[in-house]
């Protein structure tokens, strides 16, 4: 097989976090189930009509721009592109084409070619058989389109994008961006080259998933070098991504601009960003952004990638640690040990429980934290005491106290444990006395069995030592 070069560019769509849609009042609300609930005559296209444009939509926008390192528009107007499908009630789009709010920038180390604003469409459903559905509870919800330049060449960056941008979009407060409510839409356009010259291009649609990215891409490069491989050509066209089948299918033509017939919207005004205070001053409002937080994380604490990447990408747990840190005060040692805890025992809990913090919160477990820094609990007791604390609450050394997990350091109640263990494990401290170190921890561990785990063990290991002799 030759030695092809792929080529790959994104179009990734994202609905916006707005109390209302794009251009009328209805309430833009993804989890509403009632269909055609969230309609009035503007984004149902009822003649006479008129749209007024959704500042909070296009403030997201320039923060998500301005988060890149891209150039922001000063002009910028809205396009109306048309295409004629059930659920888009005008017949047409408004969108934007020539002006966009965003041009370049970078994420993720891809190029991007530009950020624009549009409505999104209804949604049809076609389950009924003979005859479909169209609910209108989406349209005109405001949605942001981000294309890349084609300068992705594996599916691994192309993924790696995505989900950088999902994470932005949640840092920002733009947008949920979950991929499975289509909050989130990713369409990859593919092609593959024998030479530096672009090969011809498809585009694939309907990808719901970050797996689904990576499985949709490398199917669509293998089909092509196939296609190629026994001397035919690539048709350009637009596809699907049928998850179930794991493979792409054939919907239609690939669309140009000029079918669309773009041209200015004439019932909504053209807009000068500079001179609406609104959108100044971006900069000032942008919150401590992912890539940011990774390196703060890693030099601060040094922790390893898998920890850092987790207190960045899930909010619950970034946020606790970042609570429970701020209660440590600083003290490094302390704040490794929780985020060992917080990464291992609690995030176990939360997976057990849908993701849920349960009821420790972070004060009791700074608490539980400290207890542990000064041996009054063991790793094990700080792991059942943690595991009560989820569920039922309560103070940290209250639960402890109550469930007997409080780790005994004091020498004279432990010195009747020892000597019954060194009574009964004559062999193992003959072998200690002989030189075999090992056997000290065999005995010290009979220790902790007998003490029920509520012994600190380097109490223990001292007293051992001392009355062996």
């Amino acid at each position: 097989m030759p030695n092809y070069k792929v080529t790959i560019g994104l179009e990734i769509h994202a609905e916006l976090k707005t109390n209302t849609k794009m251009f009328c009042r209805c309430k833009n609300d993804p989890d509403e189930e009632r269909p055609n609930w969230n309609i009035c005559p503007v984004c149902t296209a009822q003649p006479g009509t008129l749209p007024v444009i959704n500042k909070k939509a296009v403030k997201h926008v320039l923060r998500v721009g301005t988060a890149i390192g891209a150039t922001l528009a000063d002009f910028t107007e809205w396009d109306r592109k048309n295409y004629f499908y059930p659920d888009i009630p005008k017949g047409y789009q408004i969108s934007q084409y020539l002006y966009p709010l965003i041009s370049g920038g970078k994420l993720a180390g891809v190029d991007v070619t530009r950020i624009h604003l549009e409505e999104d469409t209804g949604s049809s459903r076609h389950d009924r058989g003979d005859y479909s559905l169209v609910d209108y509870n989406r349209a005109g919800v405001p949605l942001m389109e981000l294309v890349t330049e084609p300068v992705i060449h594996d599916t691994e960056t192309a993924m790696r994008f995505a989900k950088e941008l999902q994470l932005l979009l949640r840092y920002l407060g733009a947008s949920d961006a979950n991929m499975e409510k289509g909050e989130m839409r990713v369409e990859a356009n593919i092609s593959i080259s024998e030479t530096e010259t672009f090969g011809t291009k498809v585009e694939v649609k309907n990808i719901n998933s970050f797996k689904a990215v990576g499985d949709a891409i490398a199917f669509e490069i293998k089909r092509h070098a196939e296609v190629l491989g026994r001397g035919e050509k690539i048709v350009q066209e637009t596809r699907g991504w049928d998850e179930n089948a794991g493979k792409t299918f054939s919907q239609r033509k690939k669309e140009s601009a000029n079918d669309y017939r773009y041209f200015p919207e004439p019932d909504l005004p053209k807009m000068r960003i500079s001179e609406i205070p609104e959108f100044q001053n971006l900069n000032e409002t942008m919150p401590e952004l992912p890539w940011e937080r990774r390196l703060r994380l890693s030099k601060e604490f040094g922790f390893q990638d898998a920890i850092t990447e987790m207190f960045v990408t899930d909010d619950a747990i970034g946020g606790f640690f970042s609570d429970v840190a701020l209660k440590l005060s600083g003290d490094k040692d302390l704040i490794k040990l929780a985020s060992n805890y917080i990464t291992s025992d609690l995030a176990a809990l939360m997976k057990a429980n849908n993701g849920s913090m349960g009821a420790v919160t972070p004060e009791t477990f700074t608490v539980l934290v400290r207890m542990v820094g000064a041996g009054d609990v063991s790793s094990r007791g700080a792991k059942d005491t943690l595991a009560i604390m989820y569920r039922e609450g309560g103070l940290a050394r209250n639960v402890a106290e109550q469930h007997g997990l409080i780790q005994k350091s004091d020498i004279g109640a432990l010195e009747s444990i020892v000597k019954d263990v060194i009574a009964a494990n004559a062999e193992a401290v003959a072998e200690y006395k002989g030189g075999k170190t090992a056997s000290l921890q065999y005995i010290v561990g009979q220790g902790m069995k007998a003490s029920k785990g509520s012994a600190n063990p380097k109490v223990l290991g001292e007293l051992f030592q001392k009355l062996i002799g």
